[in-house]
């Protein structure tokens, strides 16, 4: 892997963000390229990945050019927090879109019910988030870590099992594909009739409706 520059320092950080808000292109690309070492960093954790360290890194950058454009100090956080959070958002779109069998091909099954006017609900609408642009896609994704997290601690372990059967639903933290599995072949893998199957999952499926919208806005990710 190709070694990059230090990062800047919290003052000189601050500097370049100030001229590149006042439209210092030169600025800009000091922050892109003065934060390459945590694309680098960042990209270690898909080493196991169909993709060279090297199309990762030009990727994760792709997210980096973005935190850069999009940042805002008044939020809160230094840029090196907001930018982690785009490439690595930036490479988990490029995985989704490698495979047709995307890990979150679940989300746009029906769980029953509807939104009042006739129109069947899907795990999309609970979240209720649009992928419009960096920060909605961000928030996007820590929806979908919790609700990873709700599979883990609020099912047992035979609706576990149903529910990554049937969506294809890896193992926290998303680590490997799984085709996704008929209720029928459930079944018959299980020993067990597919209409038991189907009321494990859709009782599966409202529980973790339930726990979304009760700890939707402070879970903090699955226990180990």
């Amino acid at each position: 892997m190709q070694s990059f520059p230090q990062p800047l320092s919290v003052e000189e950080e601050s500097e370049y963000l100030k001229r590149w808000e006042q439209g210092d292109k030169e600025a800009r690309n000091i922050l892109i390229e003065r934060n390459l070492r945590l694309v680098a960093y960042l990209v270690k954790k898909y080493g196991n990945s169909d993709h060279s360290v090297d199309d990762l890194i030009s990727i994760g950058t792709i997210g980096l050019i973005k935190a850069v454009d999009t940042y805002c100090k008044e939020k809160g956080v230094r840029l090196a927090t907001y930018a982690s959070r785009c490439i690595d958002n930036e490479l988990l779109m490029t995985f989704r879109s490698d495979k047709k069998q995307s890990k979150e091909v679940f989300l746009y099954e029906p769980i029953g019910g509807d939104d009042g006017e006739g129109n069947s609900l899907n795990f999309l609408d609970v979240l209720e988030t649009v992928d419009e642009d960096i920060p909605e896609r961000m928030e996007k994704e820590e929806n979908i870590s919790k609700l990873y997290g709700f599979i883990e601690d609020t099912l047992t372990e035979r609706e576990k099992l149903i529910i990554r059967l049937r969506y294809g639903i890896p193992r926290w933290p998303y680590v490997s594909e799984q085709p996704e599995v008929t209720q029928r072949e459930i079944a018959k893998q299980l020993g067990i009739s597919r209409s038991y199957v189907s009321r494990i999952e859709k009782k599966a499926l409202l529980k973790l409706r339930k726990a979304y919208e009760r700890n939707g806005g402070s879970y903090g990710g699955p226990k180990n």
